[in-house]
């Protein structure tokens, strides 16, 4: 076959492996720029960093939790590493069990019908685990660790996986049918999250389908538009005169959970839904192009005219918002908080300030895109949920600033503020958050090279900020002591708030780990000397601090091509003479993406999600071949040759119980 790579032929993957040729055309220093020059001005030699720390003031919290490990310079993990490669299934640590908990197709409710892939409708799938699971959050019901609410984003769809007889060989090369009404439908019905009650029992988790609190939220759900830019004039729509309800929520990537309880979906790569031009003279073209709109990877525009930009020209600004899903009520509207702003988004991670705000951290997962925090204005009340509900609707949202000389800057987006005005056509605060990306532009914010999960740390008081890669960054970009150029491999970024403070407006920042393999000189990666060759890996994606304050990296890119093993969890010592020593603890099959990941508040159990097992342009022995349902590299989970490969989120325990790598 002429034609070998998945991404070239099957346009969802195409999608999401670009993750935005970079639309960001501001002449703001990159972070590779402001890197090398940081590592030029103190004079390190190459790696020194990577054993280095940055001050930070630590709260009594963190010192009640640190382990003796840590106390006494070794690292915080003990668990007997997975060996690196690729081949059709999952591996776990030594002495854990790996169990499946939930696969796209599964019931969710008491009346959900079976999965029965040759006969998929949105009916049925809206009754079922939806399909490609990125974040996992977990809620406690009664306070307990072993019984609560678990919600997932179900990012996007690969047809080509879901859907026999879609893939056809015409003339020895493979081409991708167009979808049938009833596929999108299903397509739809497949995206958004799913909120499902899940309990402990005799060590093994299960769902309750009988759960009332059971839900799924999908493309068709309806949402309402809250803060500044509900109902503004470029939100209206002929089906929404007011600017006030969309229907359905896309691309939901990673998210978080609350402090208050309630589920937080990301919308990401949202510009892939809309096909179709705007008017010539419409006035979002700029603002489009920013954001790459449109893209046209789905067929859904065919059959939905609010995905047509000749029909509904204002649609696009509808999308890419932070979702608030109030879970203790499934007949509740939800929420689009739009004061977090408007952009790619890849997560919302949150903490409690000392002064009682609430800070989100979010990352826009483009290339030479930004990192921002969200403050509230209001304080969270522990004792009063209602009184929280509203949090979101009112606050700053800031952009970050890395100084070279290891400080940064968190920059307001506010209207009235610098070049935020209406001579450049910011009229009102809606307008700065409908186009947060050039808000950010003029603000001087720093071009990051796609910054994903950002995980604040309650335990040691610091930020992490995970930077997948930016193969586009060009060499005249940096400079000769600049980490590296055409960025394959992503790094981790340290940031400290000043005084401890996460509602600070200053801080300092340090680069954790340059990822990729440490034996190949022109990589630069920074791994400690203790990480093993099964432990260094590329590709940071998503993030978790456990109960322990350790930190815990997920990648989306490795493959047999890039680095020769699969992506997968890898645990990572942040303090003391262990600091950037990596070890492998879980792998994911070929073709897949390790999302989640998330500890239960007792640490003892880790939920990961296994994201599009099987896409992708290499079987597990590393020779280039297409895989599409007809012709799969694997069948994980279920190996059977009646099922298609299945998106699953994996419940990791220990045998015997206790904590998660220790």
């Amino acid at each position: 076959m002429t034609e070998h790579l998945s991404q070239k032929i099957f346009p969802t993957t195409q999608l999401e492996d670009a993750d935005g040729d970079g639309h960001n055309q501001s002449l703001n220093p990159t972070m590779g720029e402001i890197i090398g020059k940081r590592f030029s001005w103190r004079g390190f030699l190459q790696g020194s960093l990577a054993v280095s720390a940055i001050a930070a003031t630590v709260g009594p919290v963190a010192l009640m939790s640190a382990d003796n490990a840590r106390a006494n310079g070794r690292s915080a993990f003990s668990f007997t590493e997975v060996e690196a490669g690729v081949d059709a299934t999952h591996h776990v640590a030594e002495g854990y069990d790996a169990d499946i908990l939930l696969r796209w197709g599964d019931a969710l409710f008491a009346d959900s019908p079976a999965f029965d892939p040759t006969k998929q409708t949105a009916a049925a799938q809206e009754r079922q685990f939806g399909y490609n699971n990125d974040y996992v959050g977990f809620i406690p019901l009664d306070g307990s660790a072993e019984h609560g609410l678990l919600v997932v984003n179900h990012e996007y769809t690969n047809p080509h996986l879901m859907f026999p007889g879609l893939v056809k060989i015409v003339d020895g090369k493979i081409e991708q049918g167009k979808l049938s009404k009833e596929q999108v439908d299903v397509e739809m019905a497949a995206h958004g999250g799913t909120i499902v009650e899940i309990r402990k029992v005799d060590g093994k988790w299960q769902v309750v389908p009988e759960g009332k609190l059971n839900r799924r939220v999908t493309a068709n759900t309806e949402m309402q538009l809250s803060g500044p830019v509900a109902g503004h004039d470029r939100v209206k729509t002929s089906a929404d005169p007011a600017g006030a309800k969309v229907i359905g929520t896309l691309n939901n990537c990673a998210g978080g959970v609350t402090p208050w309880g309630t589920y937080i979906m990301a919308e990401e790569n949202f510009h892939g839904y809309f096909s179709g031009e705007p008017p010539a003279d419409h006035a979002e073209a700029a603002n489009y192009k920013r954001y790459g709109v449109p893209d046209g990877g789905y067929d859904w525009a065919d059959y939905y005219d609010r995905f047509d930009l000749a029909k509904e020209p204002n649609e696009p600004n509808r999308f890419g918002w932070i979702v608030e899903v109030d879970v203790m009520d499934p007949t509740s509207v939800p929420k689009k908080r739009t004061a977090l702003g408007r952009t790619k988004h890849e997560g919302a991670e949150s903490i409690v300030a000392k002064n009682g705000k609430v800070v989100f951290y979010l990352g826009d997962d483009e290339r030479f895109d930004y990192v921002y925090k969200f403050v509230t204005d209001g304080t969270f009340n522990p004792d009063d949920r209602a009184a929280n509900m509203n949090l979101l609707d009112a606050g700053t949202l800031y952009v970050a600033k890395f100084g070279e000389d290891g400080t940064m800057q968190w920059l307001p987006l506010v209207h009235g503020d610098g070049p935020l005005t209406p001579e450049n056509g910011f009229a009102s605060q809606a307008d700065v958050l409908i186009e947060t990306r050039r808000a950010a532009d003029l603000l001087g914010a720093t071009k990051m090279d796609r910054p994903e999960d950002v995980q604040p740390n309650g335990v040691n008081g610091k930020v992490y900020v995970m930077l997948t890669n930016n193969s586009k960054r060009k060499a005249d970009q940096v400079d000769a002591a600049n980490p590296r150029a055409e960025n394959a491999f992503g790094h981790i970024i340290e940031i400290a708030e000043d005084g401890g403070d996460f509602t600070a407006t200053s801080g300092k920042w340090e680069v954790l780990l340059k990822c990729g393999d440490p034996s190949v000189a022109e990589v630069g990666a920074t791994f400690s000397t203790e990480t093993t060759k099964n432990g260094w890996f590329g590709m940071p994606d998503n993030c978790a601090i456990d109960a322990a304050g350790r930190l815990w990296v997920s990648t989306d890119g490795n493959s047999n091509k890039a680095t020769g093993r699969t992506d997968g969890l890898w645990a990572v010592d942040t303090e003391g003479d262990a600091r950037a020593t990596s070890k492998l603890f879980f792998r994911v099959p070929v073709g897949a993406e390790l999302c989640g990941p998330l500890f239960t508040p007792d640490d003892e159990t880790a939920f990961v999600a296994v994201q599009h097992p099987g896409d992708g342009g290499e079987d597990w022995d590393g020779h280039g071949r297409p895989s599409y349902y007809e012709d799969l590299s694997t069948r994980w989970p279920d190996f059977k040759d009646d099922m298609p490969v299945r998106p699953a989120v994996v419940a990791i325990t220990k045998i015997g119980g206790g904590k998660i790598g220790m």
